[in-house]
């Protein structure tokens, strides 16, 4: 397979990302090298597609002290130029295996169909590179588990781009969860569905289509996300697949300790009103319209807005500069694996160079390996219950 290199947003050695936050501490400077300059993380783009695209924009809103984009590779060399022209990327590869070994790039984005996960995933992480990868992390939990392990052998970060996550609205949600301001939270609903049967890749099975991986992941995620990681004591499924074999809508339940409950819908052949409610003892939240990259909350009937940055080119998809969240996120992380060191870049092109101080996160505790391992382990067991099988699953 041929890709391309080139320079543009949106990752290990010796994790070190170099970063610091999008606000920075009273009191506190960006990290520099020994010659007093700021530091960058160096993204690497692996694929040229609409996604990638939207990432890349995303990136461009973050300082450029902070971000910068080196290197796009496509699985052709056109491709991966015309990309770099739009985004004033450096360099452009025709293969991927170009740009994993390309020295300048810290941290690889993939925003490939996940059908290529695995392999892609494998490629540049025993390269020695960081990765942020699209979701789903893989097909199924065995290339989850076959990635995780990778990440480990190489000690390289890596997180699955679960970008709703880090958006200030899911911040937000996190914090009143841990302060109990809910109290008990007995009941939460999530749903995302949207006339998608047109798509290719939504519906042929060959690319990975089904509503579950492409729409249901962020509800599935989201119920996770409320219930802190825990793994809930049964799940039950309904759904309908497509003559294509992939599902068409699901109903997710997942029943918790303490007659705690999560409900999740998706479909990919109907617009459904794509709101997430998390209801508890002492009150409730609501993620209005667009549950999936939130941009306003009601807490207790009273509404907060969290808008997202303009962009500066068209985006494919709605609200993607939110995408810059979950890149700062990798950044911060990197960071705080070497912020004890004088000589960041060093450091980070050479393992060998790497004292203990340095060694790091390797995942980001927003988006846990933990938490991709279960989310891929409740969608095997959804597409079980429907009778979704990929031949990924056959190997």
């Amino acid at each position: 397979m041929s890709c391309a290199a080139a320079v543009r947003p949106h990752g290990l050695c010796c994790t070190a990302a170099l970063c610091r936050p999008l606000q920075a501490a009273e009191g506190t400077s960006p990290p520099r090298d020994v010659s007093g300059r700021d530091m960058a993380a160096r993204w690497g783009i692996c694929s040229a597609g609409k996604i990638s695209h939207d990432f890349t924009v995303a990136l461009k809103s973050l300082p450029e002290e902070d971000h910068q984009i080196v290197a796009v590779a496509a699985r052709n060399l056109k491709d991966a130029q015309e990309f770099a022209e739009k985004h004033n990327i450096p360099h452009a590869y025709g293969s991927y295996e170009e740009m994993s070994a390309d020295p300048d790039v810290d941290v690889v984005y993939i925003g490939s169909i996940h059908t290529q996960h695995l392999r892609l995933c494998l490629l540049f992480m025993n390269a020695q590179k960081n990765v942020l990868c699209e979701k789903p992390l893989a097909m199924n939990s065995r290339e989850v588990q076959e990635i995780l392990a990778c990440a480990r052998a190489n000690r390289v970060f890596l997180m699955e781009a679960v970008w709703t996550r880090f958006f200030p609205a899911s911040l937000e949600i996190k914090r009143l969860l841990a302060q109990g301001e809910l109290g008990e939270v007995k009941m939460v609903r999530a749903e995302f569905g949207a006339p998608l049967l047109g798509i290719p890749r939504a519906v042929e099975k060959e690319l990975g289509g089904g509503a579950l991986l492409d729409v249901g992941i962020y509800c599935l995620q989201f119920a996770c996300m409320v219930y802190n990681g825990e793994k809930p004591e049964s799940v039950q499924v309904t759904g309908g697949r497509l003559e294509t074999g992939v599902d068409e809508c699901m109903v997710v339940t997942l029943r918790y300790s303490r007659n705690r409950l999560a409900v999740c819908m998706c479909s990919n052949a109907v617009q459904l009103p794509n709101e997430a409610v998390i209801s508890g003892t002492k009150g409730s939240i609501r993620v209005p319209a667009h549950m999936w990259s939130p941009t306003s909350l009601i807490v207790n009937g009273k509404e907060t807005q969290y808008p997202v940055p303009e962009p500066y080119l068209p985006l494919n998809f709605l609200n993607s500069t939110g995408l810059r969240y979950e890149a700062e996120e990798v950044r911060q992380c990197l960071l705080k694996a070497c912020n004890t060191s004088n000589n960041l870049r060093i450091q980070l092109r050479s393992k060998k160079n790497c004292s203990s101080p340095c060694e790091g996160l390797k995942e980001s505790p927003g988006m846990s390996h933990a938490d991709s391992l279960l989310l891929a382990e409740l969608e095997d067991e959804a597409r079980r219950q429907v009778g979704v099988v990929y031949h990924q699953d056959r190997q």
